[in-house]
Parts: C-alpha cells; structure tokens; sequence
C-alpha cells in the first residue's frame, strides 16, 4: 500500500510552469521510424514517446519526483529511448504508419485526454501500453516493469497487478461512504430510455489511500459537491460482488465490470452522457482544478465540440 512519501501531494491550481523533459531524452527529428531505429541498434527494447504540456503540474510532478529518481531513471532510460511532445504542438511528426501528422493531431488519434503521458512501442513499432496521467512512483514503476518485461503478452495491466500485489481483503477499514452517491440497487442501464442527467461511477477499494486522498482533499471543496450533485453519482467496490446493470443493459458485478473495463487505478471515476456512452474516465491521480474542470467539460458537454479534454482546457474554456 501507498504511503504518503510514496504519493506526492499536487497543487494543480493554474499557474506557469513552462513545458520542461529531462535532458536525458533523446532529441529527434520527429520521425518516429528513425527514431525507432535508432534505438534498437543502440540495444533498446523500443521507442517511448512522452506527452507533455505547456504549464502541467502533473507534468513537474512526473519530472521531479518520478522521472528524477535514480533507479526509474536507469531502469527506463536502458530499455527504451524516449523523446518528447508537445500534446498542443504544431510540428509536424511522420508515425510508425508513415503519416505525417502535428503533434497535436498525433495525441488526440491516441484518446490522450490527461497529460502527462506515455505510449510504448517495441521494436517492431507495435504499441505496447498507454499511460494517461500522473501515477505515483511506486505505482510509475510498475508500469515500467509491465511494459519492459512484456507481461502484456499475458494479460492487461489490471491482470498483472493483480498477480503482483493481489487486492487487499480487509475486514475494515471501509470505502468513504458520501451523501451524494446513490444506494443500490445499481440499475444503470441508459440503453433504451435516456436518463435525465449524466452519471459518474466511482470504482474504488477499501483501505485505499488514494481513495482517502480523494475524499479528503478535492470531495472536500464546496465548488466540487455542487458540481457533483449535478451528475447521478455511483460507488462500487473494485473487490465485490455487487450486482450492477451497466449503462449499457448488462447484468455483471462491480468487480467483473471493473475488470472488463480494465479499471487498474483505485480510485477511477468514469463519465457516462445521458444515453450510456462513456464520455471521459480519470484513471490517475487527480487534484481538485483536474477535477472540477472534468466535471465542467462533461456537464458543458464540450466533449462534443473538443475531442479531447486537453484540447478543451487549451482553449481556455474551463
């Protein structure tokens, strides 16, 4: 389990940061074949390409407390050469596909909604892995050794962590119960009959401390509760066997939906409009600015304007 060392406290309130990477990323001339190549000869496992973003604090928080970390440094800069992008830039990048593609075109064909973020391809420019958003360093490296080791020849990452560090089973220490998420039974099906207001379900796990951290920091401010009250909001358990019928009609259970969804971080908070269709999901860390203008972005329904949510924060609509 996390400890408070080993989760970084963000401030992700607007303010200049500049668009920073470590000097030990590898420059190119965005031509990933090339890049690609290159790092194979130099006995790389592939190619790793970083997502960041003018002003991001999760950005300096990946930078400072994850990427600059000895070990991650050596153990991710051994296996895969990375170079950097600019999720709102205008440069021109030739893909793996031979399109040539801005880089602002290039993180919306990848659904890159939070930054920072990673993709992976191995040797054979095949993609490996996505991460979306800022995670913890413990949570960080176990990333890595996912993508490095190719556990994803076995199963998802959801699998992998599983195996690794099996859910905890506890007896106490509960799920944080709120007033504003809905008692069972969870019938959420919107398939036939749209519902009156968009839902957001939130998968979390008990003796979480990063659910803890959720609910004592950013559910704890009054401009979130008002816009939390707007939505149909719903708890599961990641770990139980509570019945569910999903947006879409289906009858499963919390824990069986989670892992078709391939819910790996607790906690994850997923949008779905009126008619069940999944909008948004927040599977990292997030902070209350994060927060606040996701809800803003599904309740505006931007969605349907912006392709992507760091499209719609560029815009300065939030």
């Amino acid at each position: 389990m996390a400890t408070g060392s080993d989760f970084p406290s963000i401030d992700d309130t607007p303010r200049e940061i500049g668009l920073h990477t470590p000097e030990w990323f590898e420059l190119s001339f965005l031509d990933f074949t090339e890049d690609l190549e290159r790092a194979v000869e130099r006995g790389r496992n592939g190619l790793a390409i970083y997502f960041g973003m003018d002003d991001c604090p999760y950005c300096e928080a990946m930078i400072h407390e994850n990427l600059a970390q000895p070990d991650i440094r050596q153990y991710f800069s051994e296996h895969f050469d990375v170079i950097a992008l600019d999720v709102q830039g205008s440069r021109d990048v030739v893909t793996l596909d031979g399109d040539v593609v801005s880089e602002r075109t290039f993180a919306v064909e990848r659904r890159l909604n939070f930054t920072p973020a990673f993709t992976f391809f191995d040797a054979e420019g095949n993609e490996i892995h996505r991460i979306r958003g800022y995670y913890p360093p413990y949570r960080f490296r176990a990333a890595l050794e996912y993508v490095i080791d190719r556990h994803d020849r076995d199963g998802s990452f959801r699998d992998y962590l599983d195996r690794a560090d099996p859910p905890p089973k506890f007896d106490v220490d509960d799920i944080n119960v709120r007033d504003f998420f809905q008692s069972p039974p969870h019938m959420l099906d919107r398939s036939r009959i749209p519902a009156q207001r968009p839902l957001v379900v939130f998968f979390e796990r008990r003796a979480c401390h990063a659910c803890d951290v959720l609910h004592s920091e950013p559910l704890q401010d009054d401009s979130v509760l008002d816009l939390i009250r707007l939505f149909d909001a719903v708890q599961l358990d990641l770990d139980a066997d509570t019945p569910v019928i999903t947006p879409a009609g289906e009858r499963t259970t919390a824990e069986e939906w989670g892992r078709e969804l391939d819910i790996h971080w607790a906690p994850t908070m997923v949008f779905y409009d009126e008619r069940g269709q999944e909008i948004i999901r927040i599977d990292s860390v997030v902070a209350l600015t994060r927060l606040r203008n996701v809800m803003n972005y599904v309740l505006t329904r931007a969605y349907e304007e912006y392709p992507t949510f760091e499209r719609w924060r560029a815009a300065g609509a939030e």
